[in-house]
């Protein structure tokens, strides 16, 4: 349960689940970048543009170059608040890095790629594009996994 908790955190806000880890200079390095980047990049105006469902307004607001950082921000405060709960090893970090480098590729794309017609925008394509990373990864460390131990 150690671990769900600094996950958890992190995914709340970036830098919390380092808090609690008792690493406050990382957790506060953490949480200032997220409140840099955040502002910089107009995040908390395009979830709520995204969430009523006005796309083209969330992409107006959009700062990609700013925009284009929050993923690898967010996921590494994620994977290190846990990997440093329950010592995990590194190839867990596979998934989360996957999942930030897709995210990214989805933030570059959400202007104009629609999924069925459907423009997702800066926050539902790079969601999208997350999760898929996190699936990948996390089923590529399980592939691994299962041929190292049958020797394949």
């Amino acid at each position: 349960m150690r671990g769900i908790d600094r996950l958890l955190w992190s995914i709340a806000l970036p830098g919390f689940g380092q808090y609690l880890n008792n690493q406050y200079i990382k957790g506060t390095v953490l949480l200032l970048l997220e409140f840099v980047i955040n502002v910089k990049s107009h995040l908390n105006l395009i979830i709520i543009s995204s969430f009523t469902g006005r796309i083209d307004t969330a992409i107006a607001q959009t700062d990609y170059e700013w925009l284009m950082f929050y993923p690898c921000l967010y996921m590494y405060a994620i994977w290190d608040a846990y990997h440093h709960a329950v010592k995990s090893p590194l190839a867990t970090a596979v998934p989360f890095a996957l999942a930030a480098y897709l995210a990214t590729v989805g933030i570059i794309f959400s202007s104009s790629l629609r999924i069925g017609g459907v423009l997702l925008g800066p926050v539902w394509l790079p969601m999208l594009c997350c999760f898929l990373g996190l699936g990948v990864g996390y089923a590529g460390i399980g592939r691994f996994n299962r041929a190292r131990q049958t020797g394949d």
